[in-house]
């Protein structure tokens, strides 16, 4: 069986070219990369939470994290300029399209009351956002070893110009939209 990015080459990117309206289907919008952070809440308080994270992140996609530091200090929460607060992944490439295809077949599903993820998540600019209340829902994780309830957003940055593009885009590579109404 071919992966994702296989298929998308050969056959998904003319029948989205179809679906658009596009002459030539190099000019269909594509996935660019897809970034998975995680803020770490008490990230100041104990610097091995950052390490935690880290590894957690480093196991769901399969490439080291990087560390992401604060920008500003803010005095309300104790905060120094270049303070560790969180962990970051770009994925581009063959680990993306294994990525993406992961998510909407193994992890989306296996979330519980899941009915489908919105469509009003998109940035105005072909993006989407996803967030997971917990990491633990990825099958790498197992959830006996998880100390701490720890968060995460996904970003999928597409080549679309437009919102409607890249929705046609996510849904034609399988991702589970919530239908009209609320229900998948």
């Amino acid at each position: 069986m071919d992966n994702l990015q296989t298929r998308f080459n050969k056959t998904i990117r003319k029948e989205l070219a179809q679906k658009l309206g596009k002459k030539n289907p190099m000019a269909t919008p594509g996935l660019v990369k897809i970034v998975v952070n995680m803020g770490v809440k008490d990230a100041i308080a104990d610097k091995k939470n950052i390490e935690r994270a880290g590894n957690a992140l480093m196991q769901v996609t399969g490439q080291k994290a990087k560390v992401t530091r604060a920008k500003k200090s803010i005095a309300a929460f104790k905060l120094r300029e270049g303070d560790a607060i969180g962990v970051a992944v770009t994925m581009r490439g063959a680990r993306m399209y294994n990525f993406f295809e992961k998510l909407v077949t193994i992890v989306l599903p296996r979330i519980r009351d899941f009915h489908g993820i919105s469509k009003k998540s998109f940035d105005g600019h072909g993006n989407y956002s996803l967030g997971f209340p917990e990491y633990a829902v990825f099958p790498e994780i197992d959830p006996s070893t998880v100390e701490r309830v720890q968060g995460m957003e996904i970003v999928i940055v597409t080549s679309a110009t437009s919102d409607a593009d890249a929705l046609a885009l996510l849904e034609i590579l399988g991702a589970p939209f919530e239908k009209e109404g609320g229900r998948r």
